[in-house]
């Protein structure tokens, strides 16, 4: 092995030695790696660099405009309301987000797959008081699951296809031959992931449930006529367990519910009364179905993607200090609305517009964007605060948001389109159709994520052109001897190592040679050496780099590098002892 190998396994070993002992961010470390390779000039910058101009890595992009444009038109909420509606359990939750994620996976890239589901579960963690955590890793074990089943599954499997097709020896497989083996890899994936898996997941909350905010606002919600949220009942509608917020009561025909039962079915122009922290009442303008009681909201000039939230104190020297919020003529004033009022840390129990404002008071507004700008500096307020990555979504959009995704999906699925390119169709439609603004395009694409993969990848790549990668896989394979049964094991390990370390796509490449040549060398057939590349290569669970679905929940989970190995490595004991078992039975050498 040359010098520069030697240099480029240290480097990496180290990096990797930082991502399991200290709290560096990965991005920074990874990156930190990429920057000695060069200097000390073991490979180009070229081939150091070649992660950030990755089809890989720009996907990864494209997708998370995608999955933005789903929640800022609130499609998310379908996702949550019929997935996960009326889960009771963290381990409910697992089982709902799994299965369906393992199906879909089975067809469709993962990637796509894993990028739409994850605004939804962070939304519905917060909601149903979960943490991310529990919830992050499943959804991206269950799309390497799914995908392991079918040719078609992941790009890496496609991949060893399309070398079976070109070499000469060999013939393709069919679209299904994965499944012997995937089948039951996702089955006991499954299982373990529902048993032991879930009891090594890290409970990492927002910190939500013990932060205490002293301003308890009041709010006056309806329910509009033609609501999704009509004739269910409060629990079903998700307005049971919102954190830090509670429905007081229900007016209803000039009746007022008090206690509201879980049960109680939800009527055409109900008003419904909740009292809560500030994140909590933003929440609540999320809900589809749901407006302000307020007209007042409807009146407002500005188109609502160009509205904020915005709480602000009134001053002694505020015109309406003294006045109700409709005698005021609030709106007309300052071209915004009064959602709620907090009153030194107690419910205001008035109907917001008949409440009479006092010095002191915290309001909770629906502003046009300006207002910030004109009012921060003004004697009518103490105070002029935004409330930050919040916009009103556009709920009328929602369609247009699924049909972008359904036509990515169909595209690349039916292969008219590469996933990158229709990744990058996908996201130009969200943004050219209205259904996500430019700006909230910029504002929730991941740069750190995307710096890790792109780190990632360059460090994979300097394995390969200094010569290690193949080395590795060389002596791995040596040691198995000329026992066909343990080359397959051999082959399963070099393959999982090389990916855990490069990429998936990158192992098959290298191993695959290596291993038709083996097969060759004891004379058998090469299925068995195959389809363990198949099932090896898509098995990265023990570290976050492996695999693109692992860097992408990376940062919602609130991972860190360990979790994954604490979870991952019980999972590949278990999927190799199940591939090297299972493989030679069913293509016989």
């Amino acid at each position: 092995m040359t010098f520069a190998a030697w240099v480029t396994i240290a480097i990496i070993l180290s990096c990797l030695a930082l991502l399991i002992s200290t709290r560096l961010s990965a991005d920074l470390i990874l990156f930190g790696g990429l920057v000695v390779l060069i200097l000390t000039q073991m490979v180009s910058p070229a081939e150091a660099l070649v992660g950030f101009s990755n089809e890989g890595m720009l996907t990864v992009a494209a997708l998370y405009v995608v999955a933005a444009g789903l929640r800022e038109t609130g499609a998310i909420q379908f996702v949550i309301n019929k997935l996960l509606g009326g889960v009771k359990s963290e381990r409910g939750a697992q089982a709902r987000i799994m299965a369906p994620v393992m199906g879909m996976s089975a067809f469709m890239n993962n990637t796509p797959v894993v990028a739409s589901f994850i605004p939804a579960l962070q939304d519905w963690a917060q909601k149903n008081h979960y943490a991310a955590s529990k919830l992050m890793i499943p959804l991206s074990y269950g799309a390497i699951f799914g995908g392991a089943c079918t040719i078609i599954g992941t790009s890496t499997n496609m991949v060893v296809n399309g070398l079976l097709i070109a070499e000469p020896s060999t013939d393709p497989v069919n679209i299904f031959a994965p499944a012997w083996v995937g089948v039951p890899v996702a089955v006991a994936g499954f299982v373990y992931m529902l048993t032991i898996g879930r009891k090594l997941l890290p409970d990492r909350h927002s910190g939500f449930e013990t932060f205490q905010d002293p301003r308890e606002y009041t709010i006056e919600m309806m329910v509009e006529p033609d609501s999704p949220l009509v004739d269910q009942s409060v629990e079903k509608a998700g307005l049971r367990n919102l954190p830090g917020v509670f429905l007081v009561e229900i007016y209803r025909k000039g009746q007022i519910i008090p206690a509201v039962s879980p049960d109680e079915p939800l009527m055409p122009d109900d008003r419904l009364i909740f009292a809560g922290v500030v994140d909590s009442i933003v929440d609540l303008r999320q809900i589809n179905g749901l407006v302000p009681a307020t007209d007042q909201v409807f009146k407002l000039d500005a188109p609502r993607r160009e509205r904020r939230m915005v709480e602000a104190v009134v001053s002694p020297t505020n015109p309406i200090q003294g006045m109700s919020i409709r005698a005021g003529n609030f709106r007309n004033y300052y071209d915004a609305v009064v959602l709620a009022v907090a009153r030194n840390g107690e419910r205001v129990k008035k109907k917001v517009g008949d409440i009479t404002l006092k010095t002191g008071d915290t309001l909770l507004l629906e502003a046009h964007e300006d207002f910030i700008r004109q009012n921060r500096n003004s004697r009518d307020w103490y105070l002029v605060s935004p409330i930050t990555d919040w916009s009103p979504p556009d709920f009328d959009k929602a369609w247009i948001a699924w049909s972008v995704l359904a036509g990515m999906i169909v595209l690349a699925a039916t292969s008219l389109l590469s996933i990158f390119e229709a990744a990058l169709l996908a996201a130009g439609t969200m943004i050219v159709s209205g259904a996500l603004d430019i700006n909230d395009a910029r504002k929730n694409i991941d740069l750190p994520v995307l710096l890790v993969i792109a780190s990632a990848l360059g460090l994979g790549n300097a394995l390969q052109t200094t010569g290690a990668a193949e080395t590795i896989a060389m002596e791995v394979m040596y040691l198995a001897g000329d026992n066909p049964m343990l080359s397959v094991a051999a082959t399963y390990l070099v393959t999982w190592i090389l990916t855990e370390m490069i990429t998936n796509n990158a192992a098959a490449v290298l191993v695959f040679p290596i291993a038709i040549s083996v097969a060759g060398s004891f004379g058998v057939s090469y299925l068995p050496f195959v389809m363990t590349i198949i099932v090896a290569a898509s098995a990265s669970f023990s570290t976050p780099i492996g695999y693109q679905t692992n860097l992408m929940i990376y940062g919602p989970g609130g991972y860190q590098f360990t979790d994954f190995m604490k979870v991952g490595l019980p999972l590949n004991l278990i999927v190799f002892a199940l591939t090297v078992l299972l493989v030679p039975r069913i293509w016989a050498f």
